[in-house]
């Protein structure tokens, strides 16, 4: 329980925008946010790949999600984010427009993905809000196994 006396929520997520949709991400797999910093191309990289960055002496990989996720290609901006993120295998930065908010989501609000539509790619599920549907990222699945092998011999961790 909260000070407050409110029980404590244990589904707490990320909202990030992309063209105007809201998109979550479990808060547990999120390092950091920060603004965009410049992206170093790699040419051996997958497509889904916008480059690499340097955190602290580590390179970690930056995921086109636009791509990804069927949205028109933007330039990228100053007052984009970047989101540094874990998934199962490795760490990741995804470029989104904004990051707007932190949420904590009771089950009743959540719909997982196959209760709408059975297959649905990289999304887990649904928050319901007052204002609107925020679709919940599944990170683990983003890229495909023949991507995560393009990615770990661009990078030459293989």
């Amino acid at each position: 329980m909260k000070p407050d006396g409110r029980v404590r929520m244990a589904n707490q997520y990320i909202v990030f925008v992309l063209d105007g949709q809201r998109y979550a991400m479990h808060l547990s797999a999120v390092d950091r946010v920060v603004r965009m910093v410049h992206i170093t191309p790699l040419s051996s990289a997958p497509d889904i790949l916008l480059g690499v960055v340097d955190v602290g002496g580590r390179i970690v990989p930056v995921i086109d999600v636009r791509q990804r996720f069927n949205l028109p290609k933007r330039d990228l901006s100053l007052s984009d984010r970047l989101i540094f993120a874990r998934t199962e295998r490795r760490s990741v930065a995804l470029v989104a427009d904004a990051v707007t908010d932190v949420v904590e989501c009771s089950e009743h609000s959540l719909v997982p993905a196959d209760h709408i539509v059975r297959g649905l790619k990289h999304i887990e599920g649904i928050i319901r809000c007052e204002d609107g549907l925020i679709l919940i990222h599944d990170l683990d699945t983003f890229l495909s196994l023949d991507e995560e092998q393009s990615l770990d011999l661009a990078l030459g961790t293989s």
